[in-house]
């Protein structure tokens, strides 16, 4: 007797979603994350990879030459490229690209029976004033990209009701000062349980796709996956600190719940103004190497956890604003599910980040430094966590 019996999709692990922008100068370099993608696939087949590539790349004979932009788009399993398209150059920078690219991960996560759902965003990063550069010079701004994320998380739910418990389980941001208090609010409303990240710059290609592996073998303990992202992150030597935060809707509604009561006290508090711009000022900002720029606006950026620390530890404060200072530190620090910094980031000249320990926010202490591209049309500013916390009280009561 003959039975016939139906195929089933292979259960993979985790879809991983690589979306590269490689229309600038880091095209070349950055496109080992698509290299390392099929190196990782051919060793363990619990990941799924959707990539979508913007690049100039082609072969030509033996050698990689740059070339008009187009837009690829593949998956690639079990060390196999499959459904390949190639088109015109697509907007990298453009949330409708983005969401509809969310919503294929999704998509492709369910045909494989996934457990977890990536994405990994690959380009220049400019912290919570955006990221995602095309050649133009043309950001897409942090609240747009967790909004895109929302937007391919609903329209997944909308085409497959079947499967609308399905969401983007966590972000890699292959990009630059991405560990920011803003960017990990954001990424929380939209959904988003995950956040890995670096609060400083990283040097191209940055996260290796390998992470992706570790993801695989943890996807049911959060904490041991954190540690093996950060130890892979690390070991490349291309960052000079690294974090997984956890962006869980509880954990993040704390630690605005105690950042907002330091802010209004900070703002409320006249007379200990001067020292406490000194204890802000005793965190040094980020992009810390000595090619840096004064004008550089990140050097604004300072490590949350730091600076709420500095303050709390300074005896010359109230002992009521030092209480709200030591909460917000508390509430900043159990965001940070796995950390590491380098000792001595050897590119930037052995720039210590010993307190850049999880997110950054934005604590500029000179008007000029307070939103510094606004003309642009880049903003640090203009989102939910900056609103909801009053961090503008806490910026204009000290620069």
């Amino acid at each position: 007797m003959q039975v016939n019996v139906s195929a089933t999709p292979t259960r993979r692990a985790l879809e991983f979603g690589i979306y590269r922008d490689g229309d600038n100068n880091l095209d070349a370099s950055q496109s080992l994350t698509i290299a390392q993608a099929l190196q990782s696939s051919e060793r363990d087949g619990a990941v799924e990879y959707t990539v979508e590539d913007t690049t100039g790349l082609r072969a030509d004979g033996d050698d990689i030459v740059e070339g008009k932009p187009r837009t690829d788009s593949f998956t690639i399993a079990d060390g196999e490229i499959g459904d390949p398209q190639i088109g015109k150059a697509r907007n990298m920078a453009s949330e409708s690209n983005l969401a509809k690219f969310a919503a294929q991960t999704l998509d492709n996560a369910e045909a494989s029976g996934a457990k977890q759902t990536w994405i990994d965003l690959v380009d220049h990063g400019g912290g919570d004033g955006g990221g995602l550069e095309t050649h133009t010079g043309a950001v897409m701004s942090m609240p747009d990209m967790a909004q895109a994320i929302a937007d391919g998380i609903a329209l997944h739910a909308k085409e497959h009701p079947e499967d609308a418990n399905r969401g983007i389980d966590g972000v890699v941001a292959n990009q630059c000062l991405m560990s920011t208090m803003g960017f990990a609010d954001a990424l929380s409303r939209a959904g988003v349980k995950y956040l890995a990240a670096s609060p400083e710059t990283m040097l191209s290609p940055g996260v290796p796709t390998g992470i992706a592996d570790a993801i695989a073998r943890d996807t049911s303990d959060p904490s041991a996956m954190a540690k093996q992202i950060v130890n892979g992150a690390m070991r490349e030597g291309t960052a000079a600190a690294f974090d997984v935060l956890d962006c869980t809707p509880g954990k993040i509604a704390n630690a605005e719940r105690t950042i907002k009561a330091l802010n209004d006290a900070v703002a409320a508090d006249t007379g200990d103004r001067a020292e406490i711009r000194r204890d802000v000022a005793s965190v040094d900002g980020m992009v810390r190497f000595s090619d840096a720029t004064p004008d550089m606006p990140w050097h604004a950026d300072r490590p949350a956890i730091a600076v709420y620390g500095a303050i709390a530890s300074d005896a010359k404060l109230p002992a009521q604003l030092r209480e709200l200072a030591r909460c917000a530190a508390g509430a900043t620090q159990a965001l940070v599910l796995a950390h590491k910094e380098s000792r001595g980031f050897g590119p930037f000249d052995g720039s210590g980040y010993t307190d850049a320990v999880g997110p950054t926010i934005h604590a500029p202490l000179s008007a000029k430094q307070i939103d510094p591209w606004a003309s642009h049309g880049i903003s640090e500013t203009h989102n939910a966590f900056y609103d909801a916390v009053d961090q503008a009280k806490f910026v204009h009561a000290l620069a």
